[in-house]
């Protein structure tokens, strides 16, 4: 895993296709350049759709918001793409700001693999 401080990682995995770049830790304006380094990767690889996974994140900062935001406007309907977000740290602010409104949010990696297969 890459860290760019002690407390975030991201991790890239692969299920039925899909990228999964699992976050853990706090993304603010120090990390979130490393989120978007990771989700970069990750799309390079030329996946059948992406999940970025904060399951595992304890802080979701405006500057980590506007990588998910940048993330969705770039890749368009050319990938599909899913957040989960299950917490207080990070559903809720996702849910409070609408941005659920705007992309595919789910609270469990599961879903969001089903979301992005079925479709």
């Amino acid at each position: 895993p890459l860290t760019a401080n002690d407390d975030f990682t991201t991790h890239e995995s692969e299920v039925d296709g899909l990228a999964v770049v699992s976050v853990g830790g706090s993304v603010d304006m120090l990390t979130a350049p490393g989120l978007a380094d990771a989700i970069e990767t990750a799309v390079a690889k030329k996946p059948s759709g992406l999940i970025v996974d904060l399951s595992k994140v304890e802080f979701l900062g405006s500057a980590g918001i506007s990588v998910l935001m940048k993330t969705r406007d770039s890749l368009g309907d050319s990938t599909p793409f899913c957040v989960v977000a299950d917490g207080p740290a990070t559903h809720r602010p996702l849910t409070l700001l609408g941005i659920n409104e705007l992309m595919c949010l789910c609270r469990r990696l599961d879903d969001a693999v089903g979301k992005l297969t079925d479709s």
